[in-house]
């Protein structure tokens, strides 16, 4: 007797391959990047990632209105910068200015900001370094603490260490607990890789290391078990959500660390994953939309909750026309 199973039977119509659609991919999943600059009225362009939002608080939240992703997450772009890192924790600074300015004009938008110290210092590390040159554990955490607890008092819903410091959630968790911001939810970059991937990035963000590379803290690209250790750990040590970044090269991560935790999972389809979509488009080698609608339908299919992007606009215009 033939063999009755046919698979193509719901793949037949759009309705039927709508129906049991096993992934789906919807705006409020989607988080865009913000880059924020002192000042008022600048928005500057960046050559290598066109899709970047570089501006003043005042213009970020004059656009704020048009955003359809379901949050966003402001980096900051300090003008002054010196060894201690001493700006990431001013109230004035960037990315306080622009967390008010954006709550102001969209009350109900989750804000996330990144909690890291590589760009406001001269050596663009991720830590204070002794005068050796070695990372300074203690003032680094204390640093990264003070950061998240300015963020939290000028709105923020979210704050997210990325900054890959041994117990650096556990320290952003006391200092906002003791500083009367218990409320406020921590999304650790708890699996984040020494790649290649951020070049863009660090050109928007003016981070690149002055010297040396940051593969003493971040994770080897080779490490799978070290990277579900490490996001267990932060798990542990009070996150409320984790994130796998890049997020391409590294779905496999995604895929199991999905298996081994409840909480909420992130991904971030990091600058030079936008790079190349956007580059290979231009080079008549793949269809834009097509080709980023893939790859965020496969970021969520390994397992994300939620995906941070580049294409956040872009991939929200298309998803509701």
């Amino acid at each position: 007797m033939a063999n009755s199973t046919r698979p193509q039977r719901w793949r037949r119509t759009e309705g039927l391959r709508q129906l049991v659609r096993e992934a789906s991919l919807a705006s409020e999943q989607i988080v865009l990047p913000v880059f924020a600059l002192p000042g008022r009225g600048r928005e500057e362009p960046v050559s290598s990632l066109p899709n970047a939002i570089r501006c003043s608080p005042d213009v970020l939240a004059a656009r704020a209105e048009g955003w359809r992703s379901g949050a966003v997450l402001a980096f900051g772009v300090p003008d002054e910068r010196d060894p201690l890192g001493s700006s990431a924790s001013d109230e004035n600074g960037p990315v306080a200015r622009a967390v008010r300015a954006i709550k102001t004009e969209r009350p109900d938008l989750p804000v996330m900001t990144d909690v890291c110290l590589c760009a406001y210092t001269p050596h663009g590390q991720c830590a204070v370094l002794t005068k050796d040159g070695r990372p300074d554990a203690d003032a680094t955490l204390a640093a990264l603490g003070r950061m998240a607890v300015t963020h939290a008092a000028a709105g923020a819903d979210v704050v997210a260490p990325s900054a890959m410091q041994d117990g650096q959630v556990r320290v952003v968790r006391e200092a906002l607990d003791a500083g009367g911001f218990g409320d406020a939810l921590i999304l650790s970059y708890a699996a984040k890789f020494a790649s290649a991937f951020y070049g863009p990035f660090r050109d928007a963000a003016r981070t690149a290391p002055a010297h040396g590379d940051r593969r003493w803290h971040q994770l080897p690209l080779s490490n799978r078990r070290e990277a579900l250790r490490d996001a267990l750990l932060d798990e542990d040590e009070g996150a409320d959500a984790l994130m796998v970044k890049p997020a391409l090269p590294y779905l496999d991560v995604l895929c199991e660390l999905r298996r081994e935790t409840r909480l909420p999972l992130f991904a971030y389809q990091v600058s030079g994953e936008c790079a190349m979509i956007r580059h290979a488009a231009a080079a008549g080698a793949l269809d834009e939309r097509e080709g980023v609608m893939e790859a965020l339908v496969g970021i969520r299919r390994a397992g994300a909750d939620a995906i941070i992007t580049y294409y956040a606009e872009e991939a929200c215009r298309w998803l509701n026309g």
